[in-house]
């Protein structure tokens, strides 16, 4: 089949993006009344994008004869320069292609069943379309300057889908929340890419040589300084990086992520598990070579290392920091969006310390569990009737027995349980690049913590929900969801558990293949060096955080309104971290009331200066119009008029004497002329 696919792969990968984009533009025509067939051409539109997909990763799986396609071509010219874009096939791009088309059309799938009652319900697929051929340009695009477009026109449609339920005043504020803050590392991203063409002079990552990925592009960017002797490649992966802790949700500008779980449901498996949130991460790790380009062989870098240091160490205080606020919230949607931010720490970590395949391993099984933990999240709240707190939950286990069990696959594999889920051996790639990398073991130690806390408040989140008996009138009488929406949990369910083939310390499959290398089986890979020593660490971390919450929340009072028991341990504390340690309020006073303040100076000086001077110099402009007017009317024109009378006077005198007869004309000529002759003769005597 490979061989059958290759010679058509730079036609065929336009596809992938492309056919979405055309649902979305065919649905966009729909009246709203056509909900199913708007659904039918999305989901069919995203099918053969997926068949495609999987074909081009199948077409990569062989090292010795993995195509990398990477076509060039000019969308315009200015002078002698010519704009380029294309697409790209490397193992990078098959891979997150083929994860999003899998977990995207899963969440389509659910979505027939979740949204089927909603009055909008075309335009629903319509925006979901938008959004997925979007982040597949993105994933897919062989330019800087594609991906992002592409990475802008996600924006875009994360903000209709964020806002879809846009009478809502809390999920309209978290669409312009995440639209705004998004912009700012949008913007630093847009700088980073003028730089980086400017010293280039080419944004196509690979060129036959000399794209911006390559050799002599990447030397003359570690060549040229900038102010304090930084690199330009370092500076502009700086820039890079700021634009990915945007879209990734890194903190300062993480606080969007959460609050985008106001949109349905699906909204928030799509944009929390498989696309938007990972295009950050997959932007650093795709421009990765612009990250390490300065760094020198004896392994001291120069102002390069800042940038993969900036990385790892903001990967480990948001993987930190987001687990901490994940453990004392109580919207069963909330703690999965503060899971996802710490989550996506983790993969910058990975980044930042070297990892690269690691990152990536870690996102794509990731986009799995994530997805099956928020598509299940809607299938508790469809069950129970629209209700998200999960302290008036509890004994579902027993009502909503399938979801209860892909729940507890998705819950599993996101703790790191051993050894037969894909989170586990993910998070220890993660944790063994952290422990290898030279820059220092502070990274390694947060994501520990991290590591923990996630067991911590996963298990929190699973007694609360499932366990014991429930506390609120209603929920005890929740239903299981139709299969429409839980055959995506099974099929997602099942690649939770099947990535832990391809990265176990034993068959390094995964990190072998991203670098275009074969894999061998090595069963005492998990006993050589300090790999057994991580493996006791990574145990003793889902042990721990386990157990703790076990012991914690095992017995759950009967009343909703009790306060949760670690309220009491941490007192507090506990507010704190309820609060999100206050990230909101402090951009509140510090950033939003200010600028609210400016605007309100712009605008009394505009209502009370402005808008009067500008009236008073309308009534002088139009005052000396009335007396330009004036004098026009009564003086220069009278003038002009009386001249012009005159002349017609004169002219009508002299047109009386032209009557038009030969004759006449004769006398008076014979008259003139015998008139002269008298004078003539008369002078001359």
């Amino acid at each position: 089949m490979a061989e059958a696919l290759t010679p058509y792969l730079p036609q065929l990968l336009w596809l992938v993006p492309l056919l979405p984009l055309m649902a979305a533009g065919v649905i966009a025509l729909l009246p709203d009344g056509r909900g199913n067939i708007a659904s039918k051409v999305a989901l069919g539109a995203l099918f053969v994008s997926c068949l495609i997909a999987i074909g081009a990763l199948i077409c990569t799986l062989a090292p010795s004869a993995a195509p990398v396609v990477a076509t060039a071509h000019t969308w315009f010219t200015y002078g002698e320069e010519a704009i380029k874009f294309g697409v790209l096939l490397d193992p990078m791009s098959a891979a997150m292609a083929a994860m999003v088309t899998i977990v995207a059309f899963c969440i389509f799938v659910y979505s027939t069943g979740y949204m089927e009652t909603e009055q909008r319900f075309g335009r629903f697929f319509g925006f979901l379309s938008l959004f997925c051929g979007a982040m597949l340009m993105l994933v897919l695009a062989n330019s800087l300057l594609l991906l992002f477009m592409a990475w802008e026109l996600v924006g875009l449609a994360s903000y209709l889908l964020i806002g879809f339920y846009f009478k809502k005043p809390a999920a309209a504020a978290a669409a312009q929340k995440a639209f705004i803050t998004t912009r700012v590392g949008d913007m630093a991203f847009l700088i980073g890419m003028i730089w980086l063409y400017r010293e280039s002079g080419t944004l196509l990552f690979y060129d036959n040589g000399a794209g911006l990925l390559e050799t002599d592009a990447l030397t003359t960017l570690a060549g040229a300084t900038t102010c304090g002797g930084m690199a330009v490649s370092a500076g502009a992966a700086l820039l890079l990086l700021v634009g990915a802790m945007g879209k990734s949700g890194q903190v300062p500008l993480h606080t969007w992520l959460p609050d985008a779980m106001e949109g349905p449901t699906p909204v928030s498996a799509l944009i929390h598990a498989a696309t938007m949130v990972a295009a950050g991460v997959f932007l650093v790790a795709r421009t990765y070579p612009i990250f390490d380009a300065s760094i020198d062989p004896s392994g001291m870098a120069d102002g390069l290392g800042t940038a993969l240091t900036a990385a790892a160490w903001i990967g480990g205080i948001t993987a930190l920091y987001a687990a901490l606020v994940a453990m004392a919230q109580t919207d069963i949607k909330r703690i999965l969006a503060y899971s996802t931010v710490s989550q996506l720490g983790f993969m910058m970590i990975a980044l930042g310390t070297g990892g690269v395949a690691a990152a990536m391993l870690h996102l794509i099984c990731h986009a799995f569990f994530k997805a099956l933990l928020f598509l299940s999240a809607g299938s508790v709240i469809h069950g129970c009737n629209d209700e998200q707190d999960i302290r008036k939950m509890g004994g579902l286990r027993k009502t909503m027995p399938k979801t209860f069990l892909v729940y507890a696959i998705g819950m599993m594999a996101l703790a790191g349980f051993p050894f037969f889920f894909s989170g586990f051996w993910s998070k220890e790639a993660v944790l063994h690049s952290a422990q290898v990398w030279q820059g220092g073991i502070g990274p390694f130690l947060l994501a520990v913590a991290a590591a923990l806390l996630t067991a911590f408040y996963m298990t929190r989140q699973a007694l609360m929900v499932f366990f014991g008996e429930p506390r609120k009138p209603g929920v005890g009488h929740s239903h299981e969801s139709p299969k429409v929406m839980l055959v995506p949990l099974y099929i997602l369910a099942a690649g939770a558990v099947l990535l832990s083939l391809i990265g176990t310390p034993m068959w390094q499959w995964f990190e072998k293949w991203m670098h275009g290398e074969s894999a061998e089986f090595d069963g005492g890979a998990m006993f050589h060096g300090h790999a057994l020593g991580l493996l006791g660490i990574s145990l003793a971390i889902v042990t721990v955080g386990v157990g703790a919450s076990w012991m914690i929340y095992r017995k759950l009072p009967d009343d909703s309104n009790a306060p949760d028991p670690m309220e009491a341990k941490l007192g507090g504390v506990w507010g704190f971290l309820v609060a999100a340690m206050g990230f909101d309020a402090l951009y509140e006073k510090a950033i939003i009331k200010p600028l609210a303040l400016f605007a309100c100076v712009v605008d009394s000086i505009e209502r009370n200066i402005l808008v009067p001077l500008m009236a008073a110099l309308e009534g002088g402009f139009k005052m000396f119009g009335r007396l330009t007017g004036a004098t026009d009317d009564k003086g220069i024109n009278k003038g002009f008029d009386e001249v012009c009378s005159g002349m017609k006077h004169s002219a009508s005198s002299a047109s009386d004497a032209q009557v038009g007869k030969p004759q006449g004309y004769l006398r008076a000529i014979g008259l003139g002329m015998s008139v002269l002759l008298i004078l003539y003769f008369w002078l001359s005597a």
